[in-house]
């Protein structure tokens, strides 16, 4: 399992650059425009998959920082966005290096912030909907780029599988 989730934490790393590399092109008007999804605008989303992600992390290794609302806004611009993301993707990858088959079966608990009332399962199962997640929210983004005008990105996993010196094929 260790190796699956060390593929996801390299994708989630490489989807998440091209996306932002798309991001940077637009204007602050456009980054931030209402296009109707779940966060508004495409700033809105990729803050969501930012301050998920760091509440995620916060739960499964009580370090980092967390957040009482989903839709909290980190920052207000897109460079600093864009280097709180690359490096909570730096730390994500670190982290998943680092675990052992042990801590993947663990029990991890928590209060979940949309509906406070504890639980508690897996460490690996949680990992799964960590990854998961993000790419529910990075199409969200693909929409709104598409929205927007801008040109489709391919952040499909075999697209990043299929990259030479990928190990995982």
């Amino acid at each position: 399992m260790r190796q699956h989730f060390q593929m996801f934490a390299a994708y989630n790393r490489w989807a998440n650059a091209l996306l932002y590399e798309a991001a940077g092109q637009l204007d602050n008007e456009e980054l931030n425009r209402n296009v109707g999804g779940f966060f508004g605008s495409l700033f809105g989303t990729m803050s969501h998959i930012l301050v998920a992600d760091r509440i995620w992390l916060h739960r499964f290794t009580g370090q980092g920082p967390t957040y009482t609302a989903l839709d909290a806004r980190p920052h207000d611009n897109f460079t600093d966005l864009a280097l709180a993301r690359a490096a909570e993707d730096e730390r994500i990858v670190t982290w998943i290096d680092n675990l052992s088959d042990e801590q993947l079966e663990a029990t991890i608990a928590y209060t979940p912030v949309s509906n406070p009332v504890p639980v508690s399962h897996k460490l690996a199962p949680g990992l799964s909907h960590f990854f998961n997640h993000q790419t529910h929210h990075r199409g969200q983004c693909h929409m709104t780029l598409t929205a927007l005008g801008k040109p489709s990105l391919s952040l499909d996993l075999l697209y990043f599988l299929r990259q030479k010196g990928q190990v995982w094929l």
